[in-house]
């Protein structure tokens, strides 16, 4: 049997290779449709198509955020001295120095400003780029293949949750119906009460009174009601059964629910149904919550 998936979760990859390293970041959150947010490196332009369709590839609904961090390991890198910079500094700080104001700076100091200090730069080899941007592409798949594990794991609490709460709503809907004999029973008794309190006084109140009768009759039966919502129950577990992509489908769904529930309600003549007709109401609230989870 498939499993339902949530929409929040979180994967990770990270790696190196070719004189870089990187962090691949995959986080999802609530989203009534599919949104894909991308952030990565510049020079590697291609992640970000690569990112998208692999989301589109993998989930429906969700707001997805994959976030590439990739930089050149700095070990190995060289460096140079910019000479004609630290002169200039020093020539600066000159007069300060012999007036007494400030110390003659030392060499890890004027090392420490800005701009003395220079990484040179280094040719990038084409094909070397390209085979860390294919395994940079790599680390994207798998950092969302982590995700879908992520949402699936939450898909799985949510189904028992959402399991409990279809059984609560069958429970309800068994109180419901053993409580509609009684109902008939309580507006015949009244009807009756009514028929005496108008007897012999012609036949236009007697004409009313059926129609009274027809009203009371049609209240009376929830029938209709409790089988929409068996069948309703029927259609709900059969989507949990069926997995995914089901989100959309199970918050119809619960509409449903929940317009039989308050019809339920407003038809009930005793007080016992209106408490199982509230009691429902409230259960499907927490069904509907829920469901908002679901992908």
């Amino acid at each position: 049997m498939a499993t339902i998936s949530g929409m929040t979760g979180f994967g990770r990859t990270e790696g190196a290779s070719g004189g870089w390293s990187w962090v691949v970041e995959a986080r999802s959150v609530n989203g009534r449709g599919l949104d894909v947010r991308f952030r990565g490196p510049p020079g590697f332009d291609a992640l970000e198509r690569l990112t998208r369709e692999a989301a589109q590839a993998r989930f429906q609904r969700g707001q997805v955020s994959v976030t590439v961090t990739a930089r050149r390991i700095e070990a190995g890198t060289p460096v140079r001295v910019n000479v004609d910079l630290a002169r200039r500094l020093l020539e600066a700080g000159e007069p300060w120095i012999a007036e007494g104001r400030v110390l003659r700076p030392s060499l890890d100091g004027l090392l420490g400003l800005r701009g003395v200090l220079e990484g040179e730069s280094v040719e990038e080899d084409p094909l070397a780029l390209q085979d860390v941007g294919a395994k940079l592409g790599e680390a994207v798949v798998s950092a969302l293949d982590a995700l879908v594990s992520a949402r699936r794991e939450e898909g799985l609490q949510l189904s028992g949750v959402l399991s409990g709460h279809l059984d609560a709503v069958e429970s309800g809907v068994r109180r419901a119906s053993d409580l509609a004999g009684p109902q008939v029973e309580f507006i015949r008794t009244r009807f009756a009460r009514r028929l005496s309190e108008i007897a012999g006084e012609g036949p236009e109140v007697a004409e009313r009174a059926f129609l009274e009768a027809a009203a009371l009759a049609v209240k009376a039966d929830v029938r209709e009601e409790l089988d929409r919502l068996e069948g309703h129950l029927a259609s709900a577990r059969a989507l949990l059964a069926d997995g995914l992509g089901v989100g959309r489908r199970l918050d119809f769904l619960t509409q449903e629910f929940m317009r039989e529930a308050n019809t339920l309600c407003s038809k009930a003549a005793v007080p016992e149904l209106t408490r199982v007709g509230l009691d429902l109401k409230a259960v499907i609230d927490q069904f509907r919550e829920q469901v908002q989870n679901v992908e």
